[in-house]
């Protein structure tokens, strides 16, 4: 037998407690998908105060963020395209997560990714157009998932906090993106916003048949498909989470704990970084201060309205890619400055990790013994 089937879980041990319990999981169940419920509907009843001391309505705003994000074939595709870079940003969040990392380093690992994607792609101009998104996508992901990597080396090698160590590289990679492009890889054309060089109309990644949707929205969904694969329904997965319920219980039983650590920030970081790489080719065509459009911070609020769970990433992802893309709306409307959309969603991240607090405490939602 492997030291991976011999290591206890929480969930068995659960199990093993609430086997007279039949209703048991349905209650665990609701208390999964009750904690993100419950944080966003006080969040929105925060920030309806918030709206009523600067004199706005309520009920006008919430409105306002429906016909914006959903309201029309529009505004769906533009929510939709601002929830494709957030699938793979949440993602460098949640992998690291069923380890029990708090890696909040995606803004530099995406910025990084599309930086390496557009330097990859400026020698091969003039070469066929699918090798060279192939090779923006390879380094996109290399450049990503090393900077992350390195979070993981840290932590697992020197035992660094994670989150302090990637907050910290992730300022390091944007300064070194900026002093990139500002400096020795700025395109002298590019006098009001500084850019590299472009990839080239060919090079660039068209639209999905039929929509203004490009690409990397099936690429996100398929990531975060295969990423639930892997965390759940894999030996190394299970592993995984082992180590993130009790590193000194996964130590003990062998498993492989650092490179465990090490391979899964690196996996999140690719995923980043291939959403820079995206950006670049698919909206952008070169590498400037539009990657830096906040991608990565949002991630890291998506991963925890999930729970970590990359199929519940994909439906908060389109959440908060609506309230970014009813922005515009609000801003004509109720005459509100961009900054109200930014206190929304920290409203909404205080209150996650509030509810975080109570999850797994409330006793209704324990298993009970035979009585």
């Amino acid at each position: 037998m492997t030291a991976v089937a011999q290591a206890p879980t929480a969930a068995a041990s659960a199990s093993k407690a609430g086997a007279a319990d039949r209703f048991y999981p349905l209650r665990r169940a609701l208390e999964t998908l009750g904690a993100p419920v419950a944080a966003l509907l006080l969040a929105t009843a925060a920030f309806s105060l918030f709206l009523l001391a600067l004199g706005k309505s309520p009920a006008e705003f919430w409105w306002l963020v429906w016909r914006g994000a959903f309201g029309s074939a529009f505004s769906l595709q533009n929510t939709l395209q601002r929830a494709a870079p957030l699938l793979l940003t949440a993602l460098c969040v949640a992998l690291p997560a069923q380890l029990g990392l708090v890696v909040i380093g995606g803004e530099g690992a995406l910025a990084l990714g599309g930086l390496a994607a557009t330097v990859a792609a400026l020698p091969l101009q003039g070469t066929w157009p699918p090798l060279v998104q192939l090779v923006m996508a390879a380094a996109g992901i290399a450049a990503g998932g090393a900077w992350i990597a390195l979070t993981g080396l840290l932590r697992a090698r020197r035992g660094v906090n994670e989150t302090v160590a990637s907050l910290v590289l992730s300022y390091i990679g944007i300064a070194l993106f900026n002093h990139l492009v500002e400096g020795p890889l700025r395109d002298p054309s590019s006098l009001n916003k500084p850019s590299t060089w472009g990839i080239g109309d060919a090079n660039m990644i068209g639209p999905l048949p039929g929509t203004d949707l490009h690409p990397g929205l099936p690429v996100g969904v398929i990531a975060c498909i295969l990423c639930w694969v892997l965390i759940f329904r894999t030996s190394t997965g299970f592993a995984a989470r082992v180590t993130g319920g009790n590193l000194r219980a996964a130590q003990l039983q062998g498993l492989p704990v650092s490179r465990l650590i090490i391979a899964a920030c690196a996996l999140g970081g690719g995923f980043a970084g291939l959403a820079g790489m995206i950006e670049v080719a698919a909206v952008h065509g070169r590498a400037n201060a539009s990657l830096l459009a906040g991608y990565g911070y949002e991630g890291i609020l998506i991963a925890f309205l999930a729970r970590h769970n990359p199929l519940a990433i994909m439906p908060m992802a389109v959440l908060m890619g609506g309230i970014g893309a009813a922005g515009g709306l609000l801003q004509r409307r109720l005459d509100l400055p961009d900054a109200t959309v930014v206190v929304l969603e920290g409203l909404i991240f205080v209150s996650i990790l509030a509810s975080e607090t109570l999850y797994g405490r409330i006793r209704w939602f324990q298993p009970r013994g035979d009585r």
